[in-house]
Formats: C-alpha cells, sequence, structure tokens
C-alpha cells in the first residue's frame, strides 16, 4: 500500500484490509476490545481513572479526575512515545467507534440494524432538535461519505489512516460543531503492528500491547498513568 506523506490529518481508508488482523483475532471480544489483540511481548493499562477501591464500585463513586489533559491529549502522548518502536510511524491506522454519530459516513448495504438503528435516530433527534449555533458552519452534515465498516461483536467502525501524530486529527471528513470533541480512537496501530493501543467505552483506562522496552517507557513517563497488565487475568473494573 503506498502512502501519501503529504497528507497532514487522519482520512477515511477505503481499504480495510488492515483491521484483517484485529478482526481475526479469536480472544474473547472483551478481552480484545480492552487490551488490544493477542501475541505481544507486554500488556499495559493506561488509567484516565484510578482504578476501583472495591468490588462493585460504581464510576459514579470514582475520584473526580483532576488531570489537566484531555483522553485525546492523553492518547496523543502515549502514541507520540510509542513512535520510536515501530518502522512505520508515517502509516498508523485508527478505528472510530460508529457509536459517536460520525455524521458523514453512509455505511452502505441496506438499512441499518439494532444498535446502529437507534444510533442513527437519536443522532437524528439530537440534530433536530438542537439550537443554531453561530458562525460559520463545521462542515456538511448532511454529506455522506460511502466507506465500508469494521465490524466486531457488539461494536462497529471506521478505519482511517494517518501517521502517529494524527491521533485525534480527523480532517475535513468528520464534521465537528463549536466545541465539540473529537472523537477518541478505539484501537490504534502502526503499519507494521509494532503496538497497538485500544480505548473502548466501557473500562476507564486504555489498553496497550507492545514490545517490553516500550510498554517501560510508557510506564516511566512522569505524566501518564501506566501500570502494568497480565492478559491472562480479569481487569480492575467499575461496577
Amino acid at each position: 500500500m503506498e502512502w501519501d506523506s503529504a497528507v497532514v490529518s487522519a482520512e477515511p481508508c477505503p481499504d480495510t484490509a488492515a483491521a484483517t488482523w484485529i478482526l481475526a483475532d479469536s480472544q474473547p471480544w472483551g478481552r480484545l476490545v480492552s487490551l488490544g489483540p493477542s501475541g505481544f511481548p507486554a500488556y499495559a493499562r493506561l488509567r484516565f481513572l484510578p482504578d476501583p477501591r472495591r468490588p462493585g464500585q460504581p464510576e459514579a463513586d470514582a475520584p473526580a479526575s483532576t488531570a489537566e489533559f484531555s483522553e485525546t491529549e492523553v492518547l496523543h502522548r502515549a502514541v507520540g512515545l510509542l513512535a520510536p518502536f515501530t518502522t512505520t510511524p508515517q502509516e498508523c491506522f485508527f478505528l472510530l467507534w460508529d457509536g459517536w454519530g460520525i455524521a458523514a459516513f453512509d455505511q452502505g448495504g441496506g438499512e441499518p440494524e439494532g444498535d446502529e438503528r437507534r444510533d442513527a435516530a437519536a443522532a437524528q433527534s439530537r440534530s433536530s432538535a438542537a439550537p443554531a449555533e453561530p458562525g460559520p458552519a463545521p462542515g456538511p452534515r448532511g454529506a455522506r461519505l460511502r466507506a465500508p465498516v469494521v465490524r466486531l461483536p457488539h461494536r462497529s467502525y471506521h478505519l482511517f489512516r494517518g501517521t502517529t501524530r494524527d491521533l485525534g486529527d480527523w480532517g475535513p471528513t468528520v464534521a465537528l460543531r463549536p466545541h465539540e470533541q473529537a472523537p477518541v480512537p478505539a484501537f490504534v496501530w502502526p503499519a507494521d503492528r509494532a503496538w497497538c493501543v485500544t480505548r473502548d467505552v466501557d473500562p476507564h483506562y486504555a489498553g496497550v500491547g507492545a514490545a517490553r522496552a516500550a510498554v517501560e517507557v510508557l510506564v516511566r513517563d512522569p505524566v501518564l498513568d501506566v501500570v502494568l497488565a497480565d492478559p491472562a487475568q480479569a481487569q480492575p473494573h467499575y461496577g
């Protein structure tokens, strides 16, 4: 696959072949979306909230976050630290969960089903009820880009590609309203698959699979809250 180094933001990827290795992973779905694909020498958890103090603790009872960085900024820093550990930092892939309501995409292939239909109806309801925003429009919300969807059990994603620096910059395809935050990617990996970062909507952390040296760099970083993880063990979770 040829790569255009002139691309200055991530862009939709019309060929989903790059995600085949994730779809082919045979481990349980919950482990895949929380810690990433199997086979890496080391795993870690990048925490956005402290781990629960007791079994069944609701996330609403978690200590209030005092972090000065958004999740996107934290993930951007983590991917930046991982960039030296790939031979392909100029070709990186991102899966964006379609539950974020990315209005610029047309999944194609007939009517949406199940959660997709409910998400679409909710997005349409929010759009029709929202007051007009002052200033220039962020983009043509009605414009549809036909692009294939990457489907796992319980989740569907849009595939983007860019560089390791492009996390959070999804280009003009993803139209955002003023002050609306860019979607956080659910999976991030370089073309050589040297590492993978996952961020599902349910856990309070992102998972990282990588070489041991790469994971050690994350653990030692003074800004990030990263702890080692054993993929064979159940990970902490809020009730």
